[in-house]
């Protein structure tokens, strides 16, 4: 079996890595080098215990008060186009307690082998810095801090082993965190990696395994006869296989109509910059800032905001400073760095529910979807690909991918099979 996966961020790369581990055949093509944009510059946290879906209770009215301010952790451009309008009604409609519960439990189930499947990529010989510390959210707001008090409930049913910091403890755990925060919830199971570092292993990986891997050429038509893609074309050059999984990231949304399957699934920006090592014990969520930080060997990343705007990975310089100030509320020895870093930018896959799209494409017999991950590439991305690969070469669709059905937005209907006579 010739499977063709289209995207080389995250969750294209270790898709091609299990169906190649499985015998199939896998090319891997990209419309720019692989592990680049938000596979490369995201905060690299393997975190299902901070995995519930954006929509959630509260988002609208945030959302409206955060438009007024430039600097604020979500920007939402205007735009009267209707698909725009039908994506963040979808959105805004999602955003109750009860869906997002949903999807933080589905979420959770898809990522319960996640960090054993790590620690065989890692046995595998890819080698990438990887980090068993735990996470901390750290909390300046009473309101936001009970908030998730409430939520906990989940994250222990599914075995991350919260804990409750309050006051003294929080600043024990965390000796460089100021007497601005006043509690915080560690979670001792959670990783982070090198997310650059660590697609790079995986391609790596690929060609070692015999993996082609073609990079720079974006699709640019498809050939479609009935119910079956029969090839994809790129550049002058014509892409046969026997299956086809579109995995391009931010860039399926528009991809998915060369297939006949329009899927809502549209970018939201986000931002990291690096600076020097603080000393942090493990990495921090400033979550009443909305700021993720991530301590490496060498280096700090903070990433963060969320943009939902155009396919661009424009630089808009005022939220960068909006990262770079956060921190200073949060850790005592903070000093914002005299030459500004470079940031980076990368638009991560959005769908109106928060959940990703994984499963068959559409009607379509030979072609399926693996995207709308959001900020959670790195930690479901192994899970969703084992399942995807079951699907693919063994025709088993497993439980934990039925909350992520293509088919549940109207319009993206599964061709049933027909009974035999």
């Amino acid at each position: 079996m010739h499977v063709l996966v289209i995207g080389g961020g995250v969750i294209g790369l270790t898709t091609a890595y299990h169906l190649a581990r499985e015998g199939a055949e896998v090319t891997v093509i990209d419309a720019r080098a692989t592990g680049l944009g938000a596979s490369k510059v995201n905060a690299g946290w393997i975190c299902p215990a901070e995995s519930a879906p954006v929509p959630g209770p509260g988002v609208v009215l945030k959302s409206m008060k955060w438009m007024l301010r430039p600097d604020s952790p979500l920007y939402i451009k205007p735009s009267l186009d209707p698909q725009f309008l039908r994506f963040m009604f979808g959105m805004w409609r999602k955003s109750n307690a009860r869906d997002q519960r949903a999807g933080f439990e589905g979420h959770l189930r898809l990522a319960a082998d996640t960090l054993e499947i790590f620690d065989d990529y890692r046995a595998d010989g890819m080698d990438f810095e990887m980090h068993t510390d735990g996470l901390l959210m750290a909390f300046t707001d009473q309101d936001n801090f009970d908030h998730h008090l409430d939520n906990l409930d989940l994250a222990t049913e599914y075995g991350r082993e919260p804990q409750v910091l309050r006051r003294d403890a929080v600043h024990e755990h965390e000796p460089l965190l100021t007497d601005a925060v006043l509690g915080g919830i560690y979670f001792p199971y959670e990783r982070h990696v090198d997310p650059g570092a660590m697609a790079a292993a995986l391609h790596r990986r690929l060609v070692s395994m015999g993996v082609k891997v073609i990079e720079n050429s974006p699709i640019d038509a498809v050939d479609r006869t009935g119910d079956r893609i029969t090839a994809v074309h790129s550049r002058g050059s014509r892409y046969q296989a026997d299956r086809i999984v579109l995995a391009a990231g931010a860039w399926t949304g528009g991809l998915s109509k060369q297939f006949g399957v329009p899927l809502p699934i549209r970018p939201g920006k986000g931002y990291s910059v690096e600076v020097p090592a603080l000393g942090l014990r493990s990495a921090v969520n400033l979550w009443d800032a909305k700021v993720a930080v991530t301590p490496f060997n060498d280096r700090l990343r903070l990433a963060g905001t969320m943009e939902f705007g155009g396919l661009d990975e424009k630089i808009n310089q005022i939220r960068v400073d909006a990262i770079l100030r956060a921190p200073a509320k949060y850790f005592r020895t903070w000093q914002a760095p005299s030459v500004p870093p470079v940031p980076m930018a990368g638009m991560r896959p959005m769908t109106p529910d928060g959940l990703p799209v994984i499963g068959h494409l559409g009607g379509l017999e030979n072609a399926y979807v693996s995207s709308g991950h959001g900020m959670m590439g790195v930690t479901l991305a192994p899970g969703t690909a084992a399942a995807l690969t079951d699907l693919i070469v063994h025709g088993r669709t497993a439980p934990t991918l039925q909350p992520f059905a293509p088919d549940r937005f109207r319009g993206v209907q599964r061709k049933l099979p027909v009974a035999a006579h």
